[in-house]
Parts: C-alpha cells; structure tokens; sequence
C-alpha cells in the first residue's frame, strides 16, 4: 500500500505525527463490514475516525482506487458504509483537533466567522503590519519580517548579525565560514559567541535575559506584487511602540517545566523559560487578538473551530518558525508553519509572519477540505485519558488501528504543552508510554505500559477480530519490547509488512532493526481455540489446535506487479516461533521440540513454496500461484546466528555447496557486522551442526542426485566417458562420477534426519549455556544467543525459573532489550517465580 501526505483533508492541520487517512480506510474496509464499532486508543488528530467515515461517503476517485486496487489482488469488493468509530489519546491537544476533525460543523458559519474575525483584526491591528514602499509614499502590508540573532566574534568581541554575513545574499544558503566584517576572522557558526540581552517581562515585571534578536528584512505586497526592503526609521518606531503595549490576557505565561522535559535543554539555556517568551511582541499582539475573539462566541461548535483554526498559528507566529529561503532545492517558497517537527528548536534566523499571511490561505484550504468531508455525529466518540483504562464493555469492538508511541521518538506531552497552554488545560504525562529519561522512564517502563494499554485492547476486542498496529521507530529493542507487549497481553501476530505494501525483508519481520513504517496485523484468538486449548493442555495437540487456527487467519496468497510473495509468517519457522509463545505466554509447557514440530507440520499440512496451508487453502494458492511469474524469496540480512542458518538455507535450497563456495558468499553477507553483544560460529561450525553433507559413503541422498546429475562437474566427467567409452574409463556405471561430484557438499537434512542433528546442536548449545550459568562474572558482555535460548528453554520445561532469572541478570540488560525470545522466557518467568514464591 502506498498513500501520499498531501490530501487536503490530511493537512487541515498538523500534528507531531500521522498515518493517511485513505491509507487507513483501506484496513477499516478490509476488516470490517457496515455497522462495526472501530477504536484507536492512541487517536492523535483522529486520522483513524477521518478514515471510519469516509468509508460511508467515499469521494468517487478513492472508492474508484480501491475497488481497482483490490480486484487486482483479487480481493471481495468493499462494502461501504457507516463504521462507527471510539477516538481516544492521552494528549488534550490531540483529542481537540481529533474532535474537530469528526465532530460535525457548519462549514459555512465557521467561514463567515474566520472571515469576520480576520478582518475586524486588520481594522484593529492592522497599523502594526504597515509599511512604507521604498518610494516613500505607498503603503505596503507586510507578509512577514526575518530576525537574526546577533552573535559576538570570538577574535575581537564585535557584534556580529548572523544573517548579514553568514547568508548568502545570490545563492541565498547559509555559508559553513565566514568572514568577521570587523577583523575578517574566519568563523562557523560553532565558534561565535552567544550573546544575552535583558528586558522587563511583560508578565512578571522582572528582568528577564534572552538571547540576542533583530529585525534584518520586511517582505511586504502592494496589491499583488511583492517586494522587500530593510527596516526604515518608521519599522523601527512602529516595533518600540508595540513593545510598549500591555501583553494580551489571552497570552498564557505558563511556565515551561524545563526540568522534566526532554527539551528543557533547548530552551532554558537561551532565555525561553514561559510560554510567552517564544512570541515577539507584534506577534503576541495578533495571535492574543484572534484568540480573544474566538473564545466568545456564543456557538460551543462553531468557538472550538475557530480555535482549531487559529492554533495553528501557535507554533507558526512564534519564533520557532524558521526562515527557509530555499525550498524543493528552489529559492522562495511560503514562509508558514516552518518549524522543526518533534523538537523546541530556536532557530538563529526566524520568520514573523503577519496573521493574515499565516491565516487567509489556510481559511480556504480549510474551508475547501471540510466542503467535501461530511462529519456524521453519531459516527464518532472523542474521549481524553489513557488507553489502559478505556472505559468500553468487554469484547464490543470489532476492529482496532491505532498509531501508538514508540520510545523516545516523539515527546507528546511536552510538545502539546505549548499549544495546550493557550487552552488552559494540560495532558497527564504521568501515564504516557514513552521512553522518557527526564521523567525517570526507561524502556523497561515503557514495555509495562504498553503492555497495560493492549491488555486492555486485548480486554475489549471481540474474540477473533484483529487489530492493526503501525510502528516505527529504527530500535530492536523498542521494535522487541512492542512484539513482547502484544504477545504478553494475548495477541497472536499474522503479518508484518511495510507500509506501502512492500515485502517486508527478515530483518523487518523478526527482531532486527527497522528502517521503515510497518504494519503490524494482529488477533485475539477465538473462544474455540482457548476452549478446545485448555482441553487439550499436557498433550501434543495443543500446539497443532493453534497452528490450525493461525493458519485459518493467515493469507494465503499475496501478488504484486506479476510476482507472488512469501508470506513469512507461513514458514516453519516462525510457525514454530508463534505457537512457542502462544504456550508461554499461558503459562504452559511447550509440548514439541523443533525437529518434532517441523517434522509434524510436514505430516499434517501441505506444502508449497516452503510454506505451509492447512488443505483447503492449498487448493486456493495452487490456482493463484498459476497467475504469476515467479515466487519472489525472501530477502535475509545476516546479523546474528539465526538469520545465518537462514541464509545457509536458503543457498543449500538452490543447490549443495561446498565450504570453499559458501565462505566468499558468507563474509560478503556479514560484512556489515554482527549483532554487537553475540558472539559470532565459525561457519563451519554452523554448517556442521545445522546440516549435513556428503563425505565419501556409498549411498548418495535422494534429495541432491537429481541436482547433481545437473551440474557442470558431473557433466565434464560424463563427456570425458563419452569420448573413450564407459568400459575404458573402468567404470561399470555412473555412480562413482556423482559420488566425485556430491564430495564435500553441504545440504539440508530430511525432515525425518533433522531429530538427530537437532540434539546433537542442543547438546552443545547447553554446554555452552552452563558455561554462563556457572561463570563467576557479574556481568557476561559478549554470549552465544542460541546457547541462552536453548538453556531458557529447556529451563522453562522443567520449570526452573530460577535459572532462567540468575542467567538473565548476568547479561548485559542490552542482550535481553534487544532479543524478543529472551525478554519473553524472562518475563514470563519472573511472573511464575513470583506467584510460586507467594
């Protein structure tokens, strides 16, 4: 799936971070049917409520895209229609815009408003942002005005202001070095010194120090035609005269809580310690005036509009609003909403932009999107709290889609505080699931509240529906810590794919970092399969009652442009993986080895491409699979021991390969580096202990003669024969030429083999797991991963929790973080312990 971020309705405005609501729509319509109930307990600007009611009135060119999208998939038409939809987010500034985005409105009162208010400001205000043309005469309205801090030369302690000379004037691009104009000292803008100047805060009539800024240029229109120009002496009149006004009631002073925000650094060391410091005086003027006149009409609907509306000029009129002369590799461009997204960052070079620059053409952008959006009211339930308490009856919502935070990505509390600060209301950072070291929040803290959150998903999802996760964020150890709260809250993962609808690689499906937007599909299993479980618990079957289940809920067939794909979670192993957590996630012992899993799959499922169907389905992939070219494989980035054996597999599937053919490739691949705490195998030691290869006996495996009899060597040796004859070369068959050709081989063992070389690798991997157990280190830096894997297991099988606690609290916290499996056997065993121990 690929969808853009231009939609009208999509930038109607802005939030720290969304997902496109017609890419949305396109989950609600695939999961849902008419009528359903849809939640996003991490809401945001309500995208996911957007794309609920655009299912029911779809503009034409979108229900068009679809329809053509999905029969080329040869997916069922949608059924349109009315999806009722439960918004929820922690962030008062969030569930705000997420209301007025789903909430409807007169959209031709709130035009008339905006309009109103607008022009009664330029009666009132309007001197403020005038100007007299260069001809001394015509009066001018100014667009916007660029400041430049002022620094001091480091060499002769002379003011220097940074846009004048580090700009430059035809090129317009900031200059790395520049010469001082007072001592033509080269200087970057690391070496100059930062320089404070004290005023009298308007809210606190103390002084206050700041760093140092002045007014450089005026951009300014006659009629249609735009020019600019240096302050002249009437600029500078106009500006000392508004500094002497009173600051707006409206204006909030609230002070920044520069201690527990990640961003304090940025803002305190420069003087921005109150909310109304970040706004020049002429801007606090305007922005207090509009705000003003929206919060006193008398329509509740038509009043929080307005303000919908005019926040966007918060973070836009302020001094966060970056001067860009140069945008799309162009010079010119818009001087509006330029801050820099997820950060409080001063820039050296700002642009204060008159509200009517900032507002008109977003009045009829605004006006336009919403003309064509019909809100429905009782589509859509806006709540503000935390998506652990939700408040909803058990087992009521047929779909989820949520967006949640990942770590320390985005700090939405403290980047809500500013506009939330004009509302006179702020967000509950307490539970807020981040990663947030300022507020004594470590990842740790953030997994337990992640968990908290989709457990009570888990609690208020019908039995067998599904839910969408987005995630994105470039940590393992956030991408595991999201893996490991699903499972533990009783989700059961289906598929794993990126956003637009690319095969994700290995390294995005399992616990490996993740470079782009993915989508997580998830369930809550059925009543039938926890019920015929828990019959079926202490025996083999419950382990296939769960593979038959999760296979029902897999696709079966995925296509894009003539090639089909693998779809991972059909492997075996990841098969194998899924019905290993869905046992210790209950708490249960996990009743099948590898090789008797793998070998059991081979018995009970068919098998196609290397993935398993449960016999209906395979009727259904045979006859897809004849509609494509080619099968694309997957792609496996080697980075630690399990995604080699991965990859020896996937080149042994080709064709047996010798050591000396398999180590050129193998270096290549891991020449990006192993994964930083695990000890990297030799690959002979990988090959010798994961497959099997053919030393000189007289009986040749079945599954490489008809390779071989294919191969160029076997091929040499034969038309060697042909020129004498069979009789002369001394050989009474062909036998020995294929047996020359298969020496030194390495291969995949049979199903019915893998039992005995699983046991031998385990045996070995236990040694080495004793090896930790019974180390007098306090801290083990560097490990074996699959050794402590193998050792955890075999701990929780005999229920020795305390192994599994005393080897994990020798590692480094990082291994555990970082690797999925671990943090699972860990979890679940300091739960066990725990309940054992009362």
């Amino acid at each position: 799936m690929s969808e853009g971020k231009t939609d009208g309705l999509y930038t109607a405005h802005s939030y720290h971070t969304k997902v496109p609501h017609k890419a949305i729509a396109r989950y609600i319509l695939h999961y849902t049917e008419p009528g359903d109930v849809v939640l996003d307990g991490f809401a945001g600007s309500g995208m996911t409520g957007v794309a609920a009611q655009m299912c029911a009135k779809p503009d034409p060119d979108f229900r068009y895209t679809v329809e053509s999208e999905r029969k080329t998939a040869d997916l069922p038409q949608p059924e349109w229609g009315t999806r009722k939809v439960v918004l929820n987010d922690l962030g008062v500034a969030a569930t705000f815009i997420a209301a007025n985005y789903n909430l409807p409105f007169n959209v031709n009162a709130f035009k008339g408003e905006a309009q109103r208010i607008l022009d009664e400001l330029k009666q009132e205000i309007g001197w403020m942002y005038e100007t007299l043309h260069t001809d001394g005469r015509t009066k001018g309205q100014i667009n916007y005005t660029v400041w430049s801090e002022i620094f001091a030369c480091p060499e002769c302690g002379e003011e220097i202001i940074f846009l004048e000379e580090a700009l430059d004037k035809e090129t317009k691009r900031v200059r790395d070095t520049f010469p001082c104009p007072n001592c033509s000292a080269q200087l970057t803008k690391d070496n100059l010194q930062r320089l404070m100047e004290t005023f009298l805060d308007p809210a606190t009539n103390q002084p206050h120090q700041r760093i140092k800024f002045t007014p450089v240029f005026i951009n300014y229109s006659i009629k249609k035609a735009k020019y600019e120009k240096e302050l002249d002496q009437q600029d500078w009149e106009i500006l000392k005269l508004i500094e002497q006004l009173p600051l707006p009631k409206t204006i909030p002073t609230d002070n920044f809580p520069i201690k527990q925000m990640y961003h304090g650094s940025r803002l305190a060391p420069k003087g921005f310690t109150r909310v109304h410091h970040l706004f020049l005086a002429r801007a606090a003027q305007a922005l207090g005036t509009l705000w003003s006149k929206a919060t006193i009409r008398n329509d509740r609907r038509i009043r929080n509009i307005l303000l919908f509306f005019i926040e966007q000029g918060v973070r836009g009129m302020s001094l966060l609003n970056r001067y860009k002369p140069i945008q799309y590799g162009r010079i010119g461009g818009s001087q509006v909403g330029l801050d820099l997204n997820g950060v409080y960052y001063i820039p050296s070079i700002s642009t204060e932009v008159s509200p009517w620059y900032q507002f008109d053409g977003k009045l009829q952008r605004l006006t336009k999107a919403f003309e064509s959006f019909r809100t429905n009211l009782d589509q859509a339930v806006i709540t503000t709290g935390t998506a652990a308490q939700q408040g909803i009856a058990n087992n009521s919502i047929d779909y989820i889609f949520t967006d949640p935070p990942f770590g320390e990505n985005i700090y939405y509390a403290d980047l809500n505080f500013l506009v939330e600060s004009w509302h006179r209301v702020h967000t509950n950072a307490e539970p807020e699931a981040i990663v947030d070291k300022a507020k004594g929040k470590e990842l740790i803290d953030y997994q337990k509240l992640m968990e908290s959150c989709f457990t009570e998903y888990h609690r208020v999802l019908k039995p067998g529906r599904w839910m969408t996760v987005v995630f994105h964020n470039s940590r393992n150890a956030v991408w595991n810590a999201i893996q490991e709260a699903m499972l533990a809250s009783g989700f059961v993962v289906a598929d794993v794919r990126t956003l637009d609808k690319q095969q994700g690689s290995y390294r995005q499906v399992t616990s490996t970092a993740v470079k782009q937007d993915l989508i997580i599909t998830a369930y809550k299993p059925s009543k039938q399969l926890e019920q015929n479980f828990q019959l079926k618990i202490g025996t083999q079957e419950t382990a296939w009652e769960f593979i038959r289940s999760h296979l029902r809920q897999l696709p079966v067939f995925i296509a894009k442009n003539g090639h089909s794909e693998i779809i991972v979670e059909r492997l075996n192993y990841l098969l194998f993986d899924r019905m290993v957590a869905f046992h210790i996630e209950r708490q249960e012992s996990v009743p099948l080895s590898a090789s008797e899993f793998y070998l059991g799959l081979e018995q009970r499922f068919a098998k196609h491409d290397e993935m398993y169907f449960l016999p209906e389905q395979a009727a259904e992939y045979e006859r897809k699979r004849l509609t494509v070219k080619e099968v694309l494989q997957l792609e496996l980035f080697v980075t630690d021991e399990s995604s080699a054996i991965l990859w020896l597999k996937q080149q042994l599937t080709k064709k047996p390969q010798t050591l000396q053919e398999l180590t050129p490739q193998f270096m290549k691949e891991t020449q990006g580096g192993w994964t930083k705490y695990e000890k990297s195998p030799e690959l002979r030691d990988l090959l010798n202990q994961n497959f099997l290869s053919y030393e000189g006996e007289e009986y040749i495996p079945l599954q490489i003669v008809s390779w071989l009899k294919q191969s160029s060597i076997y091929h040499a040796k034969i038309q060697q024969i042909e020129q004498t004859s069979l009789s002369e070369s001394g050989l009474k068959t062909t036998e020995p030429i294929l047996i020359e050709a298969a020496r030194d081989r390495w291969y995949i063992p049979d199903t019915n083999k893998a039992g005995d070389l699983e046991k031998l690798r385990e045996k070995s991997l236990l040694k080495e797991f004793e090896e930790y157990r019974d180390s007098k280190q306090k801290q083990i830096k560097r490990v074996r991963l699959e050794a402590v894997r193998a050792g955890f297991r075999k701990a929780w099988q005999e229920r020795n929790y305390p192994i599994i606690i005393e080897v994990a609290q020798k590692i480094s916290e990082n291994i555990l973080q970082e690797d999925p499996k671990l943090l699972m056997w860990y979890d679940q065993s300091l739960t066990r312990a725990g309940e054992e121990n009362v």
